[in-house]
């Protein structure tokens, strides 16, 4: 999972595909008087964000149970996540996302009853401390 994940960020970041992808999100007219095909481009980036997110499901399957609400307890920590890495910030997400998992994986061993909690006291000092997220930018 970790080389997807490498993998979608150096294609997302370091590559000229991934700047077309980055400049459709912002100005798609202004990329498509360049004659790229942005409609086609984002159906193809859906298309591979469910692709991810089907791996994702191949992956889990063999360690939990498969069921149609079997994210929902994880929304919220995804959420948190994306808040403390900063919104668009996709290094932001990867390197919270770790890391909230080795702080709240510690807090289940040393603290159990806080393990669903701690996330959420990070989140309120992150965005006490810098509003915009540890990666984020102020626009």
């Amino acid at each position: 999972s970790m080389v997807v994940c490498f993998a979608t960020w150096y294609v997302i970041e370091r590559t000229k595909l991934g700047s077309y992808l980055r400049a459709a999100t912002e100005r798609p007219e202004l990329v498509q008087a360049f004659g790229i095909d942005v409609p086609r481009m984002i159906t193809l980036t859906y298309g591979f964000g469910v692709g991810l997110a089907a791996l994702a499901g191949v992956l889990a399957a063999p360690a939990y149970q498969v069921s149609p609400t079997m994210g929902s307890n994880l929304i919220i920590v995804v959420f948190a996540v994306v808040v403390i890495g900063g919104m668009g910030s996709i290094m932001g997400a990867i390197v919270t996302g770790f890391g909230l998992g080795i702080i709240e994986g510690l807090t289940k061993v040393f603290y159990p009853e806080a393990s669903s909690t701690v996330i959420f006291v990070i989140m309120a000092i992150v965005l006490l401390v810098k509003p915009a997220g540890l990666f984020g930018t102020v626009k």
